[in-house]
């Protein structure tokens, strides 16, 4: 399969990029996810549209600063402005955007949100939030890895399976596909070196590999309908902490398993090596995952008696 997508939707004075779009689905699922968790536990929705927002910078600013320390610290620390600015200055000004968005990051900073949240505004245990919460952040990172296949980024690596995928994007820059084709626009230039016969040296260059960011998201269509069915269909939810801990390990476990055929991303594992930089930082989750379901035994109240 040759991988060529478009940059979005072009809507002639705007462009709708399939990336932005996945994450605008993924949170626009999550509200109405947690509305109906909501409504059943008979919480008022007004504290809803706090979690919605607190959850959002959470997992916007916690993915920047997760890519930014986790993966690319030497770069990103002699040019520090770039962190937050969607801008790059050296060698002149450019747009860049956000390019890096760590998903460890992002639930370190949703795990703290929720604790103010909980503590601030809807005064229940930090853990019966987070077993919520999971849900829909579960239904939201399939969407995310979607995003990232249409983005050609997170890619696999190299195969030779009749399964794998050219991306043509993620091995030609938009300025060595210029360069090749000399077609001045970008699109029209990958789009060349996709369907075009002149072009076809071009395309055999690049290599098939595998569908990491399809794997994934297949993995968390698994790890959110478990979720989901555990709350509505059995009385897991009562548990404080067990839904929790079995998200940690089953979302967890999937990145995981995943980062074996996943390109190198670079960070932490030039230091440590054997492992992948996803992999060392999904230890610690899953760790944490089977703490959970050990302390989640029986309901918090319980322990309480017990003491008593």
């Amino acid at each position: 399969m040759i991988w060529n997508p478009s940059e979005g939707i072009d809507l002639g004075f705007f462009i709708i990029r399939y990336y932005s779009l996945m994450f605008v689905v993924a949170f626009g699922l999550g509200w109405y996810i947690m509305k109906h968790i909501f409504i059943r536990e008979k919480i008022d929705l007004e504290k809803l549209d706090t979690l919605f927002i607190w959850t959002v910078i959470a997992t916007l600013l916690g993915a920047r600063l997760g890519h930014v320390f986790f993966y690319d610290w030497e770069y990103y620390r002699n040019n520090l402005t770039e962190i937050l600015l969607p801008f790059k200055f050296e060698n002149g000004f450019e747009f860049t955007g956000f390019r890096g968005l760590a998903s460890h990051g992002a639930a370190i900073a949703i795990i703290i949100a929720v604790y103010f949240y909980s503590k601030k505004v809807v005064q229940k245990p930090m853990l019966w939030v987070l077993d919520r919460v999971v849900i829909p952040v579960a239904c939201g990172a399939i969407f995310v890895r979607l995003g990232n296949f249409f983005n050609s980024e997170i890619v696999g690596k190299e195969t030779d399976a009749t399964y794998g995928i050219k991306f043509v994007r993620d091995f030609y820059s938009p300025k060595d596909a210029v360069n090749a084709t000399q077609i001045n626009d970008v699109n029209e230039a990958y789009n060349a070196i996709a369907t075009n016969p002149q072009f076809a040296a071009l395309l055999e260059k690049v290599p098939y590999k595998y569908p990491a960011q399809l794997y994934e998201a297949i993995g968390y269509v698994f790890v959110f309908a478990i979720l989901f069915f555990l709350y509505w269909k059995t009385n897991t939810r009562e548990k404080h902490g067990l839904l929790f801990g079995y998200f940690l390990i089953m979302l967890w476990s999937v990145r995981f398993v995943v980062e074996f055929v996943k390109e190198s991303q670079g960070g932490i594992e030039s230091l440590f090596g054997v492992l992948s930089t996803g992999q060392w930082l999904s230890i610690p989750f899953i760790l944490a995952g089977l703490f959970y379901l050990f302390l989640a035994e029986k309901p918090f109240d319980e322990y309480f008696k017990d003491e008593e």
